[in-house]
């Protein structure tokens, strides 16, 4: 067995498992004072592994190991799945076994540069995945979980990840509605004065609310059916949050609308509508309706020329054309990665010369020692200043080359390999 098929990775993805499936194997503390990461002490110890990394995301469940020679193939992925969810049910254990990807030597490899460059992701080209796996590994690291095998291949994730974001566009063309919607907002160059209305203060209005702010607009009223969710959104705005069912009384005055809330029919008619403008009817609003179904009646746009309404519909559209756009760069980003797989795997024998051949250069050192201090003493004790100091030269040099012989030789014999 090649050194390089230690490493292991078994993980669960939206590929085979659906979000909610992969939340079941989810490690999760036995106890208050014990966390995850401590657990998989005893785990690592359990299967014999010498390091072992752990990822945990909404779509995604990672174990990246560095296995014992002698495992390998399904027997591994048998022994891993049974030791490390051997809390879990019969039929939970099965579906774990019959679920989980295995990925070995420089498959595994392959997957996590894949992973890294969000070339695996449920969104094709989000970034977040990257700040994830280093934040995973800093805190396998700071655990002891991890050494030297899996701090190389890290720096290669990186250096992966970001070549493919610098020499493809995977990463270009929002595909979220919520980030297609701002940048319509952007498109309309509104000055940062604008006044928004937002209709509902749940997770798609508060994320949109951060956009607001990083943009700059700072005059927001939050609607919402609880009063202290809307009070609690509007607050970073110093804003009012106010309920929806006093969106008919409302008259200080609208820029743009955002609406995104459950409910099943629209919250804004085109009579409503009408009583918000009050005197502004010559003023151009833009209606940004975020939610399924709609909660800004269509109508609106046909009877008041000055409202540019975008429906969620038409955002939903253009995020799938730009996913398409997205997954067009995956042959681009796959090259790149093909590269880095080979680069690496030239770094890891590299890396195995160096760690077989390190006490080389003490051994070296100290058979020069020897014979400076033991060997030949009486005879040194005769030589004049000038004498000693060229035979420390000679033997400085030939050290260098005792030491640098076998390195050559070892990393042109093992680069020879395959």
């Amino acid at each position: 067995m090649k050194a390089i098929e230690q490493y292991k990775i078994i993980t669960f993805t939206h590929r085979r498992t659906d979000l909610n499936g992969i939340g079941q194997f989810v490690l999760r503390p036995k106890t208050e004072e014990e966390s995850v990461l401590e657990q998989l002490h005893a785990f690592k110890q359990q299967i014999g592994a010498k390091e072992i990394y752990y990822l945990s995301t909404c779509n995604r469940i990672l174990f990246l190991v560095l296995a014992q020679k002698e495992d390998k193939g399904k027997a591994f992925k048998q022994k891993f799945m049974q030791t490390l969810y051997a809390d879990l049910s019969e039929a939970l254990q099965a579906k774990a076994l019959k679920e989980a990807f295995l990925y070995e030597g420089l498959e595994a490899i392959d997957h996590f540069f894949r992973v890294s460059a969000s070339m695996d992701s449920l969104v094709v080209g989000e970034r977040e995945i990257l700040r994830q796996l280093r934040e995973a590994y800093q805190d396998n690291l700071e655990q002891g979980l991890t050494g030297d095998a899996i701090r190389l291949l890290m720096r290669f994730t990186v250096e992966t990840a970001k070549r493919v974001y610098s020499s493809t566009r995977i990463g270009e063309k929002p595909v979220s509605v919520v980030s297609l919607a701002v940048s319509k907002l952007m498109q309309a160059q509104l000055p940062p004065s604008s006044r928004f209305l937002l209709l509902g203060a749940g997770q798609t209005n508060a994320l949109f609310a951060k956009f607001l702010k990083k943009y700059g607009y700072h005059k927001v009223t939050v609607f919402n059916r609880s009063l202290k969710k809307a009070q609690e959104l509007a607050q970073d705005f110093d804003g009012e949050g106010l309920l929806l069912s006093q969106l008919g009384e409302y008259r200080k005055g609208f820029d743009v609308v955002v609406a995104a809330t459950g409910a099943k029919s629209a919250l804004l008619t085109t009579e409503l509508y009408g009583q918000l403008l009050g005197e502004e009817a010559a003023s151009s609003k833009l209606l940004i309706d975020l939610s399924i179904p709609n909660n800004i009646e269509p109508a609106i746009a046909e009877q008041y020329p000055k409202a540019q309404y975008i429906p969620i519909e038409s955002l939903r559209e253009l995020a799938q054309k730009n996913l398409a756009f997205r997954e067009q760069e995956l042959e681009r980003a796959k090259e790149v990665v093909e590269e880095q797989v080979d680069i690496f795997y030239q770094a890891f024998k590299e890396r195995l010369i160096e760690l077989a051949l390190r006490e080389v250069p003490i051994q070296v050192k100290a058979i020069r020692q020897h014979a400076l201090n033991n060997v030949f003493k009486k005879e040194l004790a005769d030589l004049d200043e000038e004498s000693l100091a060229l035979l420390d030269r000679m033997m400085a040099y030939m050290e260098k080359r005792c030491i640098a012989i076998p390195l050559q030789v070892a990393k042109q014999n093992m680069l020879k390999e395959d």
